[in-house]
């Protein structure tokens, strides 16, 4: 979500930037064609100013001619030459200001044309009135009463200001729809910016509502946990409580136990007599010091080993099936005790010793799992003792 919201940021203000950069390029176009526009208005009124500033030296050395045919000063005469002057100069400065306009400077030139030929017959009425030739002064103004020629160039520069005119309507029209362009430009740029920020705000503010909703989840799901990790160290607390009782329950049984199995094993060992511990095949499992010492051997030689190894009855069953029985074999299966038989002990040199075997099962509840025979070694005064036999 976090990368999404910014993504869609990121884009809002590339947007953003773009109508930026677009407004920008739009309105410095428009500023350079308004600057051509005003540049192109400001040469046609230098144009027509121009083309004024002839008519106006026109007429002024027209009227300078007859002040000075009347009176002769050379005052007036240089005002006439200096008025021709001008017109001349300002004449050239107007073609030189429609170079690129080829209809306005045709007119210009026809105008010139015109207009120096105005100025020849003003020179030569000058050089007439120059020379004292009054006549000719009076043929040649007499030739121009009508004022023809100076008519024709007033219509003519009638005709190109009101040309010019009309191209300064065209171009003042042309600007001020630059600057209402550049004006829409620059507002419809601010309005889609203002558009776009406002999405981006929300973009925004929406993004910090959902982490507030995330943050205010995460705090329930917090305290939901929190709540459940404190049941269950409640629970582990109360299981390890009951588990370290049980535990030092066990150890005092094991102990016990093992106290109780030492006892045992020392008061086997402690035992005069033989005691051999038989498994269920009568193999021996335990002997007690006393056949060690009797037989001469190690208990690691008689483990596992059968009791016949070591014992055996003296005295053989009687009847038909005598050899087929075994007295010990028969007691272990029926689970039944046997009680001093006679029985002889051979040792490690195959020296015998009689001795009066007893035997006692091992039970695990109602199953025999071995028994334990002890064996009463008979001493030479004890030899003669009666053997006792169960029935």
């Amino acid at each position: 979500m976090k990368d999404k919201t910014i993504r869609r940021v990121v884009l809002f203000f590339l947007f953003i930037a773009a109508v930026l950069v677009a407004v920008a390029v739009q309105a410095v176009r428009n500023i350079s064609h308004s600057v051509a526009d005003s540049d192109w208005v400001n040469h046609t009124h230098a144009v027509i100013l121009e083309t004024e500033a002839v008519r106006s030296a026109l007429l002024a050395a027209d009227g300078l001619l007859h002040t000075y045919v009347l009176t002769g000063d050379a005052r007036d005469l240089r005002a006439c030459r200096e008025a021709l002057s001008d017109a001349s100069e300002n004449m050239d400065i107007a073609k030189a200001l429609t170079r690129l306009e080829p209809e306005q400077n045709r007119q210009l030139v026809e105008i010139e044309s015109m207009a120096n030929q105005r100025a020849d017959f003003v020179q030569g009425v000058l050089a007439a009135r120059q020379s004292g030739n009054v006549a000719t002064v009076r043929e040649m103004l007499a030739a121009d009463a009508g004022g023809t020629a100076v008519r024709d160039i007033q219509k003519k520069m009638d005709k190109l200001k009101s040309d010019e005119l009309e191209l300064l309507t065209a171009r003042d029209t042309a600007a001020y729809l630059q600057a209402q362009a550049t004006s829409w430009t620059v507002w419809t740029g601010v309005a889609l910016d203002v558009l776009l920020l406002a999405g981006a705000a929300w973009l925004v503010r929406d993004d910090l509502a959902a982490r507030r909703r995330a943050a205010t989840a995460l705090q329930e799901a917090n305290a939901q946990l929190d709540a459940r990790v404190q049941e269950r160290t409640a629970d582990l607390g109360s299981a390890n409580s009951r588990l370290s009782t049980e535990n030092l329950e066990r150890r005092w049984a094991n102990h016990a136990l093992e106290h109780q199995l030492r006892y045992n094993h020392l008061i086997i060992d402690s035992i005069s007599d033989l005691v051999l511990v038989l498994t269920a095949a009568l193999n021996i499992s335990r002997v007690n010091p006393a056949v060690v010492r009797l037989t001469g051997l190690e208990p690691a030689e008689l483990v596992n080993q059968p009791l016949s190894r070591v014992v055996r009855l003296a005295a053989e069953p009687d009847g038909a099936d005598a050899p087929l029985r075994d007295p010990i074999a028969q007691s272990l299966k029926d689970g039944r005790e046997l009680q001093r038989q006679p029985a002889v002990v051979e040792d490690k040199r195959g020296r015998q010793t009689r001795a009066l075997l007893s035997l006692f099962p091992l039970r695990d509840q109602d199953r025999v799992v071995g028994c334990v025979v002890t064996l009463q070694v008979l001493t030479p005064q004890s030899n003669t003792a009666p053997a006792e036999r169960n029935p």
